[in-house]
């Protein structure tokens, strides 16, 4: 029985897959041009927890502007999907409502708090717990918040990675086709808005349903 439906944060209820590359280096770089491999190291670390937001601004050479430069940062951020919100809402009155996200600590409560998607019932984020999908750890830590099975999960991203990873533990999985990548994975379910995604878990619940009763 289908009982969480677990959400990527980027390139799933926000649309921009790529905000590492495409939001968060050319910010940087405006304001210190730094080499783009440099901001992405010191970002990954950050996104591990191993350093702090404040820490991460710091090393690319922006602690004097802090916290203000991290505000600005954040509140560029526009690119939350439309269509999310509604569609979770509807699927929290069946479902548990899960986060499972690669981002920094401090930046994923912000966007939470800023378009107001405080609703889900578990979070679980790199920055948090020092482990970043594609690792199994990550998902073991939502499965434990949860007091989950994965057979109870349907994980939606938009990276064929990890829903590979979350498959091979026995999760469902719905590729955000967001941009289209060339795999030979065959996910449980493919969408390409959120309009569709309340048929493709009704199709993917049916399933399960079915295989469990053979």
């Amino acid at each position: 029985m289908i009982k969480w439906i677990v959400f990527d944060a980027m390139g799933v209820v926000f649309t921009e897959g790529e905000d590492v590359h495409n939001i968060l280096i050319p910010f940087v770089q405006k304001r210190n041009p730094m080499p783009k491999e440099d901001i992405y190291d010191i970002y990954r670390r950050a996104n591990l927890g191993e350093i702090s937001s404040k820490e991460f601004w710091e090393d690319v050479g922006l602690g004097h502007e802090y916290p203000q430069i991290e505000t600005t940062y954040l509140d560029s951020r526009t690119d939350i999907d439309p269509g999310f919100v509604p569609v979770a809402r509807s699927l929290s009155k069946k479902y548990g409502i899960g986060l499972l996200s690669n981002d920094i600590s401090e930046w994923s409560v912000y966007l939470r708090n800023k378009f107001s998607i405080n609703f889900f019932d578990v979070v679980v984020v790199s920055g948090d717990i020092r482990y970043r999908k594609p690792d199994l750890q990550i998902f073991a830590r939502f499965l434990k918040d949860a007091r989950t099975c994965t057979e109870e999960c349907i994980f939606i991203d938009d990276r064929i990675r990890n829903l590979i990873a979350a498959q091979s533990i026995g999760m469902k999985t719905v590729y955000f086709a967001r941009i289209d990548e060339k795999s030979d994975f065959v996910p449980d379910g493919r969408i390409t808005s959120f309009e569709q995604l309340e048929d493709v878990i009704e199709r993917i619940r049916h399933s399960s349903a079915n295989n469990l009763n053979k």
